[in-house]
């Protein structure tokens, strides 16, 4: 099955500067700019924006990127995934962010209007991160769900915390007489399309709608708010409260998160567990040369996977029709796809690092970026 489904893509955002100055890192003590710093001939700036999943590893990427070439700007306004896409075929970004790939017939209805006409877009798996299940029940620190009981929580068809389907996989924990408050994304949203794709193959008989960037909004009670931040900071507030975020922002926020049956086992998210499945999982059929669109296996039983896991992509154009955009672009995703790129982001974000046989096939595609 494949992760996607056409989403119902909102307005495009307005690009918020995010600029991470990173001149003065340069400098040695002395005052003198390192040899990286002063080989770099590259200057300008671009903007791109999409997926808030991946803001911090962004962060960290442009620091680094900066720092080694003093002389470029990069912006990324975190707007969501679905703004992000829609502003790339726009042409108004040169590169986005998405927590999800673009479909093949959305490729090739296009238009993408940033990119030179017949040019394919690549697309690169350089984000990998758990999407942890966060609640926020008075008294009770972690929780054990599967699939069924997950999907019961969030299609509202379990609305109590002692109901008897969580005390079953929960013995001991003393669980509240209160009411289940589910919180979703109100934006289009990777992290929603993941989440909800995991609910849709692993328990389809209780999740039964198909995998959208859009939460259905009708049976589907809940609360909504607005991106990552917004149902990390509406879980944190209330008391009864339960959402999905990407893993990282949970353990920023310190938020209880449920370990998820995977087999026999109950599994807490970790970067690796992230990555053992996308590892274990096959690029999807039909795609371009360059376009690295993952097939995550969400029921898999192996030992030790976490099944709820994001994969945020860097979208960009084969080759621009602003040929000045490409070196810079070219340039940036090198940086994010390099060692020293992903160990930046892990540091920041928590998220899990490339394989070094996907980094291979990474490179090559940013390879495939025409530089005049």
């Amino acid at each position: 099955m494949k992760i996607s489904r056409i989403a119902q893509v909102g307005a495009v955002a307005a690009v918020a500067a995010l600029a991470l100055a990173g001149c003065a890192a340069n400098e040695t003590p002395g005052g003198t700019t390192d040899e990286t710093t002063a080989a770099s001939d590259l200057s300008g700036e671009i903007s791109g924006g999409g997926a808030s999943s991946q803001e911090v590893a962004v962060q960290a990427w442009t620091a680094g990127f900066q720092t080694a070439n003093p002389d470029v700007t990069i912006n990324y306004d975190p707007s969501g995934s679905g703004a992000g896409r829609e502003s790339f075929q726009a042409g108004a970004f040169p590169f986005a962010g998405s927590d999800r790939a673009f479909k093949v017939e959305e490729i090739e209805a296009g238009p993408f209007d940033g990119c030179v006409d017949g040019s394919g877009i690549i697309e690169l798996p350089t984000y990998i991160s758990p999407i942890a299940i966060i609640f926020n029940v008075e008294g009770v620190d972690a929780l054990n769900l599967d699939a069924a009981t997950a999907a019961g929580l969030f299609a509202g068809t379990i609305t109590n915390w002692n109901d008897p389907a969580i005390a079953a996989l929960n013995e001991g924990v003393d669980l509240p007489d209160l009411a289940v408050t589910p919180v979703h994304r109100a934006d289009d949203s990777g992290t929603t399309e993941n989440f909800t794709d995991y609910l849709f193959q692993a328990a389809g008989d209780v999740w039964t709608y198909e995998p959208d960037g859009v939460w259905p909004s009708t049976p589907v009670a809940g609360e909504a708010a607005q991106g990552t931040s917004g149902v990390v900071s509406a879980v944190a507030g209330g008391n009864g409260t339960i959402g999905y975020a990407d893993a990282s922002r949970a353990a920023e926020e310190g938020l209880s998160t449920a370990a998820i049956q995977v087999g026999d086992e109950f599994v807490e998210y970790s970067p690796e567990a992230a990555a053992a499945i996308v590892d274990a999982s096959p690029l999807e059929d039909g795609r371009g040369e360059g376009d690295l669109a993952i097939e995550l296996q969400r029921t898999s039983e192996e030992a030790g996977v976490y099944p709820i896991v994001l994969v945020s992509y860097m979208i960009a154009c084969q080759e621009y029709a602003d040929a000045a955009v490409a070196p810079l672009v070219k340039g940036y995703l090198e940086y994010v796809a390099s060692a020293e790129g992903q160990d930046a982001a892990a540091a920041a974000a928590g998220n899990a690092p490339i394989s070094d046989t996907l980094r291979e096939q990474v490179n090559a595609a940013i390879d495939l970026i025409v530089v005049e």
